[in-house]
């Protein structure tokens, strides 16, 4: 075994367990550092084997909480994983990314991956246990590296399966959002910082382990050394790096921030994209699919369901219930570890994939539940999942709902002009309540909640209630829909606004306003997306400019996708506001240069309304599949 590892020479002697061998082998780049990888290899295997990697910054043979099934909900550690791929006839190769864990040099979050990938690739097909197939796996980071070492061509590349991640273009969704920075970036190095970092003293990580993220969040805007990465400076460097590119330049153009400007690169790559409907990654994840499929770069498959990042195997999301049908375990496929087998036993043996893995794009439609409190006391809200030949899905028709005065949604253009306003004050930001958040623990926890405030809640102030009942979170609703209303695909608010500020935020959150019932007497708002603009951004991301006091504009957000159905008697709802914090770092509205200190002021930030200024949510409409009417819930 060890004259089978030449190049490089193991550093450790192979472990056998349950019929599979394990090396751990130092990979040299090609500037000199080296990585550590630890290939399996089925015991007494005879001949090259198609092999299956995974690059992570989070330890190759750590427990990771994603890897667990309904049945057995304990984490699996990734070396476990790869044992049971190997089982099956792969030899498994799990690497630490470089400056992490047990690899050398230096960590720069993201950046570098493409050439590390690229690298690792050239020795894996070098290697006499390859047979020259090789197929990639990973969850988030562990997705952005396959999309980075994708960018480059490597020889052998067959087939990969992406789940939430995969930059299609970072900048416009993963590290920042409508031009503003996402915060989660902060809470993931502070965390990270501490564990896996090899550059750390003792000292340095005593120091981080006492830092008190929330109250270095209400201590917000940093300046570097003045932070709580001020003990992991290449950890603050990488991270103001970051927040202070605001525009759109080369640096966003990276293989590993942008993988829609090297999509010619996947020619011939098989691409499974998997991800949920409240994970930060939902957008990258249809951006992949229209991108790679539009070009016929190899063949490419889609699941979206009702789920946080990586959390598959639960049927909730946050405080609302989706049904059995929602876990992947027993509905998708046995389990996730089969469900990656079965593509990679197609494209790399030749096997057919089983009945129902096959489809272009399955998603699940959320809605359709009971509406009461289920014994575990969340929200039943339902759904089932669909099968499309693409996305967005055929049939889908574009209908605009208009903001109206009185607080109105509607399908027709108001006939008078109007507007709407709030006062914008950057020291009172709208708590972030659930959402697309991933790494935000504890400050922001992901999924769908009912929009209200409560003692626990970052940045929540008493008196506690409804975000609704905020004066400066402007509410527009239709009535109760006559009939229910299903929506599946991007959705997009455009606003005519003006404000007193250079530069300031709108937000908006779409919501499924369930009426009042027994079990929840003020009836339930739940979230469904929501998404920010920087007006600066509002026509370039290349070019920023500001406003002039009062000048009316037009501005675009664009949430993440999402698939619900509205039933009858409930209301289509959508926010706006300026702020959702700590979700977003929150807008001083003075203009000044993105992730800089400085003083903030208060803004009074209008919506206008009108024949000449329509401003509107336009929904991806869904045709009913029945023409009865559903019971109001």
């Amino acid at each position: 075994m060890t004259t089978m590892m030449n190049p490089m020479a193991p550093s450790a002697a192979p472990a056998g367990v349950g019929g599979v061998m394990r090396h751990t082998c130092r990979v040299p780049m090609r500037d000199g550092v080296h990585l550590a990888t630890d290939v399996y290899l089925p015991a007494g295997h005879t001949g090259p084997l198609p092999v299956l990697l995974e690059r992570t910054p989070y330890g190759k043979d750590e427990p990771t909480r994603r890897e667990r099934t309904a049945a057995n909900p304990a984490p699996l550690r990734r070396g476990e994983v790869a044992e049971r791929f190997a089982r099956e006839g792969y030899a498994v190769a799990v690497q630490d990314c470089r400056g992490r864990f047990d690899s050398e040099g230096q960590f720069t979050k993201y950046l570098g991956e493409a050439h590390d990938g690229a690298d690792t690739m050239a020795w894996i097909v070098a290697q006499p246990w390859c047979n020259g197939s090789v197929g990639t796996y990973g969850l988030s980071y562990a997705a952005h590296t396959q999309t980075a070492l994708a960018s480059q061509r490597p020889a052998g590349l067959k087939a990969m399966f992406l789940e939430c991640g995969g930059f299609a273009n970072a900048y416009r969704g993963g590290i920042r959002h409508g031009g503003a920075f996402e915060l989660k970036q902060a809470v993931w190095a502070l965390r990270n910082a501490r564990s896996g970092s090899n550059s750390l003293s003792d000292a340095a990580r005593q120091a981080l382990d006492q830092a008190d993220i929330g109250e270095w969040f209400l201590r917000l805007p940093w300046t570097r050394g003045d932070s709580p990465l001020q003990w992991a400076p290449e950890y603050e460097d990488y991270l103001f790096g970051q927040w202070e590119r605001g525009s759109f330049d080369d640096h966003w153009r990276q293989p590993e921030l942008y993988a829609a400007g090297h999509y010619g690169a996947f020619e011939g790559v098989a691409v499974m994209l998997m991800c949920g409907w409240w994970d930060p990654y939902a957008q990258t994840t249809t951006d992949n699919y229209l991108g790679l499929s539009q070009r016929g770069q190899g063949d490419v498959r889609m699941v979206l369901g009702p789920w946080t990042h990586g959390e598959r195997s639960v049927p909730y999301a946050g405080d609302v219930d989706f049904g059995r049908d929602a876990v992947l375990d027993g509905t998708l496929a046995p389990d996730y570890v089969h469900m990656r087998l079965a593509w990679f036993n197609h494209w790399l043996r030749g096997q057919p994939l089983p009945e129902g893995q096959d489809d272009a794009v399955r998603y699940f439609r959320m809605g359709g539940g009971s509406g009461r409190r289920t014994p575990q006391g969340r929200l039943d809200h339902g759904g089932a999942w669909r099968s499309a030949a693409r996305w967005p899905v055929p049939a889908t028709t574009l209908v605009p709902w208009y903001l109206a005065p009185g607080g109105l949604l509607s399908q027709s253009v108001p006939q008078a002009e109007a507007q709407a306003g709030f006062c914008f004050d950057p020291a009172r930001p709208v708590p972030t309540v659930g959402g697309s958040v991933t790494s935000g623990e504890p400050l922001m926890v992901a999924g769908a909640y009912d929009q209200r405030t409560h003692d626990g809640l970052f940045g929540a102030q008493a008196p506690f209630g409804p975000l609704a009942g905020r004066d400066d979170v402007l509410v527009f609703q239709t009535p109760p829909l006559d009939s229910d209303v299903e929506i599946t695909g991007p959705v997009t608010i455009a606003l005519w606004v003006s404000s007193t500020a250079p530069d300031t935020d709108f937000t908006a959150k779409l919501i499924d306003q369930y009426p009042p019932s027994e079990d929840y007497p003020e009836g339930y708002a739940m979230n469904l997306t929501d998404g920010i603009l920087r007006c600066r951004y509002r026509d370039s991301w290349e070019q920023p400019g500001l406003m002039a006091p009062g000048e009316v504009v037009e501005i675009t957000i664009e949430p993440m996708p999402t698939s619900n159905l509205f039933r009858r008697g409930h209301r289509i709802r959508l926010d706006i506001s300026s702020s959702n914090f700590p979700r977003f770092d929150v807008n001083p509205n003075t203009g000044a240069p993105e992730g800089s200190a400085g003083p903030r002021v208060v803004a009074f930030n209008t919506v206008h309304m009108g024949p000449g200024r329509a401003s509107c949510v336009v929904l991806p409409m869904q045709p009913m599949a029945s023409a009865e009417e559903s019971p109001a819930r």
